[in-house]
């Protein structure tokens, strides 16, 4: 089937979604100056109904990513510092015996708001790790055999810091494989770093910062992204990807399932930002290394030989072809 471009250009996302992304993305800019590309990659995980995990040197702005988004998108905020000698019950609240009552009641830990930023989060003890486990694969907490259902929307923004090793807990394969996506906001350039200084000269920009939207206006783009259209083509592509991460000779462990169901989502999300209800292989391109690389295990020679886990999905992506590139199938099917 055959389609004009100017039936291609009428297949755009809603007006209003779109203008409530960008407001987003232009209020967290405000705070955090220069990096538009990771300041997207977050919203696309927050679209997504995923979480992210924020991996750097100190002192780029991490923390500042986290409550920007939550400022911006209206919702409800909570820090976790962890530390090595906070406990599970930190993390999701425990039951207390109410003397007035004389029954236990639960009091709901910081895990019970909208944005939970784990700030800091290879410094607690695996035990204490795990205590997010439910709530970021299910969105509810179980506490003494009752389970609590986290409000809606719900995101985990995690950060680490790679340089600072002593005194430090590796995180699981499972733990890494409930983040949505592993993102980096590196050192600003030069003219950029001059701009962050003037605007914290005498004032902290985010101190100014008032919401552009509110929580149900993030859970309706969650809904929208759902809708995205996703040719078959395009979702044996995101598999062919997967496997070649699986099969690859310096790979202990390639990306499980839920990295292709992820990666799916998050190329709806994208799409949704570039301003199409449709989903290109290069939406898929574009976000696979920040959802796919975290998940890689390398074999101990291609950590001796410096091999790092983008390496892996790069050259993954290299090996295999991508859907319509010849015939334009995929254009044809988005509005067939």
């Amino acid at each position: 089937m055959t389609t004009s471009s100017a039936t291609v250009a009428e297949s755009t996302v809603n007006r209003e979604h779109a203008e409530t992304i960008e407001r987003i993305v232009a209020n967290v800019g405000r705070v955090i100056i220069g990096k538009d590309d990771a300041i997207r990659l977050g919203v696309v995980a927050l679209l997504s109904r995923g979480h992210t995990l924020v991996e750097d040197v100190p002192g780029v702005g991490k923390t500042m990513l986290a409550r920007s988004l939550a400022i911006t998108t209206g919702c409800d905020f909570k820090r976790l510092q962890f530390t090595p000698d906070l406990l599970p019950s930190d993390v999701t609240g425990a039951s207390v015996y109410n003397q007035q009552i004389g029954q236990f009641e639960y009091r709901p830990g910081p895990v019970m708001a909208q944005v939970v930023l784990a700030d800091e989060i290879n410094r607690a003890t695996p035990k204490t790790q795990s205590a997010l486990l439910e709530a970021m694969g299910e969105q509810q907490v179980t506490v003494e055999g009752v389970t609590h259902l986290l409000p809606s929307p719900f995101t985990v923004i995690a950060t680490q810091n790679p340089i600072e090793y002593e005194g430090t807990f590796p995180l699981p394969e499972a733990q890494l494989d409930r983040f949505f996506m592993r993102i980096s906001l590196g050192y600003p350039d030069p003219r950029e770093e001059v701009s962050i200084m003037d605007g914290r000269e005498a004032t902290d920009p985010i101190d100014l910062l008032q919401p552009s939207c509110t929580p149900a206006e993030v859970v309706a783009l969650q809904q929208y992204a759902d809708s995205i259209y996703i040719d078959e083509l395009i979702k044996q592509y995101i598999v062919e990807i997967a496997n070649a991460t699986r099969s690859h000779p310096d790979t202990t462990l390639g990306v499980s399932p839920r990295a292709s169901i992820n990666l799916m989502k998050g190329a709806k999300a994208f799409a949704m930002l570039q301003g199409r209800d449709y989903v290109i292989p290069d939406d898929v391109k574009a976000i696979a290394v920040p959802v796919m690389s975290h998940r890689v295990l390398l074999s101990p020679s291609a950590r001796m030989r410096g091999i790092n886990q983008s390496t892996i999905v790069n050259e993954a992506l290299d090996q295999i072809s991508v859907p319509g590139a010849a015939g334009g199938r995929i254009a044809a099917a988005v509005t067939a």
